[in-house]
């Protein structure tokens, strides 16, 4: 009885061992399975909550793509130096469509601007003017390249602005590329065109050389925002000027596009300086301007020429005056040399023969 009694009394100690014994080892699988059944819980929401990316087309992280993400929006600069700052005054205009569809805010030049694309202009003079015609036309072939590299970009924008159906607007910008090839084949060859070795009575050579004439204003035409603005501006870089362009006021956007071609071909900087912004305010700055040496009025509104060739004449600028409304003008038919003879001026050079 007191064998059974101390069997019985020791019983429980036994369990109580034995259960000791058993729970830290629950106690351990249990620690050691609960960081597992965490894990598992974490994929589970995570396949959840790509599932539910998925299904209502939010980000599904860095590499996704999302439907409702905020579009970069342009910043339409001038283009001064070859850099692209914003206008001095810090005033835009709006851009508008030809259904009234806000396109963009363009940079609205000041006369300071106008200033300062024409110091920027004459800077860049003499590299471009001293640079050989051959390298003049392999700078010009290459924007031709980068014009054809960005069709679909500009025919969207002629679309836009124009108002023309995506085929119209596709042909408009093949017009422009070729014209822009059409002048850089030019460089070396108008010396052949403009030049002469004079006959002379006497023992002399006698020739007759074409040189650029300098910095160049010009009045874009207002309703052909490409291929107005390359038929006006090609003729005047391809014979060794240097530009500052008014671009169309109203359709500005191709002309800022063409800016960032030029800035990217090679162009020496200052060679073609464009300011956006209103025509009337900044044409007649620069036909008063005393470092401007010649200027063409193809954009000029017609009522405003007078007043524009009344301020050239002040400092005997050479004005170029065309109407861009004129039946066969050379901007809208087809590419001539007119223009490019119109920008230049001929040294006659004496020579003795000699024995």
């Amino acid at each position: 009885m007191g064998g059974g009694a101390g069997r019985g009394l020791g019983e429980p100690p036994a369990r109580g061992r034995e259960g000791r014994e058993r729970s830290p080892a629950r106690g351990r699988k249990g620690r050691e399975e609960s960081p597992a059944r965490g894990r598992a819980s974490a994929r589970t929401a995570a396949t959840a909550g790509r599932r539910s990316a998925r299904a209502d087309g939010t980000r599904g992280g860095l590499g996704g793509s999302s439907p409702r993400r905020i579009t970069v929006r342009k910043t339409y600069k001038l283009f001064i130096g070859g850099a692209f700052p914003r206008s001095e005054s810090g005033r835009s205009y709006p851009v508008t469509g030809t259904d009234g569809t806000l396109l963009a805010l363009a940079a609205q030049a000041s006369r300071k601007d106008a200033r300062d694309a024409v110091t920027a202009a004459r800077a860049g003079f003499g590299r471009w003017s001293r640079a050989t015609a051959y390298n003049r036309g392999q700078v010009l072939y290459r924007v031709a390249e980068m014009l054809e590299g960005r069709a679909s970009q500009f025919a969207e924008q002629i679309a836009q602005n124009e108002g023309l159906d995506h085929g119209g607007a596709e042909r408009t910008v093949a017009l422009a590329i070729d014209r822009w090839v059409w002048y850089a084949g030019w460089p070396d060859k108008v010396a052949q065109v403009a030049g002469a070795a004079n006959p002379v009575a006497g023992p002399y050579f006698n020739f007759s050389v074409p040189e650029p004439t300098g910095v160049v204003a010009v009045l874009a035409p207002a309703r052909s925002s490409l291929l107005g603005l390359v038929s006006v501006l090609a003729p005047v870089i391809a014979t060794g000027n240097t530009a500052v362009v008014v671009a169309s006021e109203q359709r500005p956007l191709p002309a800022v596009t063409l800016t960032e071609v030029l800035a990217t071909s090679d162009v020496p900087a200052g060679v073609v300086n464009v300011l956006t912004g209103r025509t009337a305010e900044l044409a007649p700055v620069l036909a008063g301007h005393m470092d401007v040496n010649a200027i063409d009025l193809t954009g000029a509104e017609p009522a405003a020429r007078a007043e524009l060739e009344r301020l050239a004449a002040e400092n005997v600028k050479r004005v170029f005056a065309t109407n861009e409304d004129a039946a066969g003008d050379d901007w809208a038919a087809a590419p001539g040399t007119r223009r490019m003879l119109a920008f230049l001026e001929t040294k006659t050079v004496w020579h003795p023969v000699g024995t």
